[in-house]
């Protein structure tokens, strides 16, 4: 479960991102100044700070540049007002990972933490994966069955791809539609649900019956190898 910390003075947009966050999984924290929020960024190490720049006892600037200087891999987004170019640019060159500038959407903010977070914890992913009588190459972008080729639209193999290389992980139809269609442009959830019923009739043995690309109810989906050889890379 990563560890946001929220360095932010407004009660009320505090809450509404703990909300946020927490449904999606998180966990959050909190500070309602800068030299408390550094502190708590030190003390509890989060897996991201998002920090406003304009925080009383000590600036959000200030904030970024002495927690970089300490723990240089914390991913940190910052949030500007409208206007505020020049904290942009100086933020971004004291080492904040990315701005959002007020107002904004949840959702836009929490594609960028996702962003943000997959930058720093990202590790090899498997180009050739194996289960059943399925083998998917990502590097070539090519799957067969039973030695056979399945012919897959960009997105179908995208969303394939990210499901399987997120294997035993829940995906909320929110994430795939950000990680497959970006959050600037995407359509209803509802397209998630038909990208992957083609794609359980394209390459499960028995669709009505899905054993590799699960229904999570009230969750999203899941892609399980039920214990088929996966995640061999070459």
């Amino acid at each position: 479960m990563p560890k946001i910390l929220i360095v932010e003075d407004e009660p009320g947009m505090v809450a509404g991102l703990r909300d946020n966050f927490e449904f999606e999984g998180y966990q959050v924290l909190s500070a309602m100044d800068g030299v408390s929020g550094l502190e708590r960024a030190l003390a509890d190490s989060p897996d991201l700070v998002i920090l406003d720049v304009m925080m009383p006892r000590m600036s959000g600037l200030d904030v970024c540049k002495q927690l970089k200087s300490k723990r240089p891999a914390i991913p940190i987004i910052m949030l500007t007002a409208r206007g505020q170019e020049i904290d942009k640019v100086v933020g971004l060159e004291l080492g904040a990972d990315d701005y959002v500038t007020k107002p904004f959407s949840p959702r836009e903010l929490l594609a960028r933490v996702r962003a943000a977070l997959r930058h720093t914890t990202r590790v090899p992913e498997a180009q050739v994966v194996s289960f059943d009588d399925i083998t998917a190459d990502f590097k070539k972008m090519e799957v067969n069955r039973d030695g056979k080729p399945v012919v897959l639209t960009a997105q179908e193999f995208k969303t394939f791809q990210f499901l399987v290389q997120n294997a035993e992980r829940v995906i909320s139809r929110d994430e795939l539609l950000n990680e497959v269609w970006g959050y600037q442009n995407y359509p209803s959830t509802r397209t998630v649900d038909n990208h992957v019923l083609r794609l359980r009739q394209k390459l499960e043995p028995d669709p009505a019956a899905p054993r590799f690309l699960m229904t999570m109810h009230g969750a999203g989906y899941k892609f399980s190898a039920g214990g088929a050889s996966a995640g061999s890379v070459v």
